[in-house]
């Protein structure tokens, strides 16, 4: 798989839910573009058992990814009516009920092959007829996508491993701190924390003090 860090992210039209019971046609990145940043995640389905505890945990730190000006955006291969069927469920059925930022519905799987995530390949037999090699879901991919479109943080993890929203946060963090100041922030850095002048005196500066 190609990275996509530093490059612009992949464009799509997809239909979607949004508000948690609108479905929406059309759906696409592009109405963020130089008005927010964008978290961008994958998960592999709906009404599964990993998945759930990472949507609603990204709804539970909605407020700050908006006081942050930064736009949470969810996709799974999917229909669009799973979706609504799901966001429409109560939690203690294993739905989702209360989820409010954007799902979309990746049916054809060619936005997750786009964004490198699909975790498995299609391919023909000696017969040529169509196969596919592996899972057809989306790894748990996510992505970091600054006010222009750039890809600047991905994370990929395996079906079984669920992602930490506190994680994302303490990226989108440091990718505007970078932007505002032109510092670039050390190893476990969090916000309100010293960050460092890229230089061999910046370097040099932090370790000793730090």
């Amino acid at each position: 798989m190609v990275s996509l860090i530093g490059k612009k992210a992949p464009e799509f039209k997809a239909n979607a839910v949004v508000n948690g019971n609108e479905i929406v046609q059309g759906f696409s990145l592009d109405q963020y573009l130089g008005k927010k940043h964008v978290v961008f995640f994958f998960y592999p389905l709906d009404f599964t058992f990993v998945c759930p505890t990472e949507l609603v945990a990204f709804q539970k730190q909605i407020e700050e990814f908006e006081k942050r000006d930064v736009a949470v955006v969810g996709c799974s291969v999917d229909s669009e009516f799973s979706h609504l069927a799901w966001l429409q469920t109560d939690l203690n059925k294993g739905g989702i009920k209360g989820v409010k930022y954007p799902v979309v519905a990746d049916l054809s799987k060619t936005i997750a092959e786009n964004y490198g995530v699909l975790a498995g390949e299609w391919d023909y037999n000696d017969e040529g007829e169509a196969t596919f090699n592996g899972a057809p879901v989306a790894y748990r991919g996510l992505f970091l996508i600054d006010k222009e479109g750039i890809v600047k943080h991905s994370v990929i993890n395996d079906l079984p491993l669920g992602r930490s929203v506190g994680e994302a946060l303490r990226m989108v963090d440091a990718l505007q701190h970078f932007e505002k100041y032109g510092e670039v922030c050390p190893a476990n850095w969090k916000e309100g924390e010293d960050a460092m002048k890229a230089t061999q005196d910046g370097v040099a500066d932090y370790l000793s003090t730090h």
